[in-house]
């Protein structure tokens, strides 16, 4: 039998010809340059078997992917330990951006940085804020996709996050924070008194104050222990505790239902409009003005340093309106 007569057999029934297979071999070693130089037959055989091997495991990785839709409700599944208003942010974007047409089915791997940009700007719009958190959450698709092999680049990673323009807040008036108070002295929002000072004295967010559990106050030392699982953004922090000597002991527990009771308090008191975590931009901005240390300060808050306090917390503040609010 010739060496003609079986490459033909070999190729029988293939879609190539024996002329298709000389083509490829030769284009192989064209391709491989000098590593195919000066090798032997043997040589060249078992390097082209290499670039073989190689090749078909790049196209088989190359075609495992999923769609961003899947991948989206994948990662968030994944997210063990994660608080369940976390999980509900997250399903809230994921949601948006899968309005988009055409874009839930679209192949992780095939998604360039180009289209990701699109994507965001077309759900956000001109909303920074709203943008940056999309930003985050569609980052963290793709690296969820890549540790799990459905694609092999972030395209996120490469598109701008947007500057932020943080602009202060005016603090509470020694007035409204008399309102306030006032209003927590009434029987029916006596159990709100001490979450409303955690907020005024101690710059404690909503959300935190209202998952203190009895554990996480040091009376000996008059702190409150705001623990990782309890903070907003993951840290621990000591926070210390003021003005609470005309508060009982037995008052001083965090009652249920307590959004709708601080939402009840706030109506109570006269605040149709609330702004959003005003209390901790009110104490710390009269912490500012009264006690005059931004290193404390910053502690107290859970800064990691005074970028944050400076440019997002700290309005001017009399310190005669500071010694009103601490006295």
């Amino acid at each position: 039998m010739t060496t003609e007569t079986t490459g033909s057999e070999l190729l029988e029934g293939q879609a190539l010809g024996r002329l298709d297979a000389e083509r490829l071999v030769l284009e192989g070693i064209e391709r491989l340059g000098k590593r195919a130089e000066g090798l032997g037959k043997v040589e060249v055989i078992a390097l082209l078997r290499r670039v073989i091997e190689e090749g078909v495991r790049v196209v088989e990785r190359s075609e495992r992917t999923c769609t961003l839709a899947a991948a989206g409700w994948a990662s968030i599944a994944a997210r063990e330990g994660c608080r369940s208003t976390t999980k509900r942010d997250l399903r809230y974007h994921l949601r948006r951006m899968l309005k988009q047409e055409g874009i839930a089915e679209q192949p992780l791997r095939a998604m360039s940085t180009a289209q990701c940009r699109e994507l965001l700007q077309r759900t956000y719009g001109a909303c920074t804020s709203s943008y940056i958190k999309g930003r985050a959450v569609l980052h963290s698709i793709f690296a969820y996709g890549i540790r799990q092999e459905w694609c092999d680049v972030n395209p996120v990673a490469r598109v701008e996050v947007p500057k932020v323009k943080e602009k202060t807040k005016e603090p509470l008036t020694p007035e409204e924070v008399e309102k306030l108070l006032r209003t927590a002295e009434l029987p029916e929002h006596r159990a709100m008194r001490f979450s409303l000072h955690l907020m005024l004295y101690s710059g404690i967010r909503p959300t935190e104050v209202s998952r203190l559990q009895e554990d996480d106050f040091c009376w000996e030392e008059r702190v409150a222990i705001i623990r990782p699982k309890v903070s907003k953004t993951g840290g621990g922090r000591m926070v210390p505790l003021r003005k609470l000597s005309h508060i009982r002991e037995e008052e001083r527990r965090i009652p249920r239902n307590w959004q709708q009771r601080w939402h009840s308090l706030r109506r109570a008191a006269g605040f149709r409009h609330w702004v959003p975590d005003i209390c901790r931009h009110s104490f710390a901005s009269y912490h500012a003005a009264f006690f005059r240390n931004l290193p404390e300060l910053q502690l107290e808050m859970g800064h990691r340093d005074l970028s944050l306090l400076r440019s997002r917390y700290l309005s001017p503040a009399l310190k005669k309106a500071a010694k009103s609010y601490f006295a």
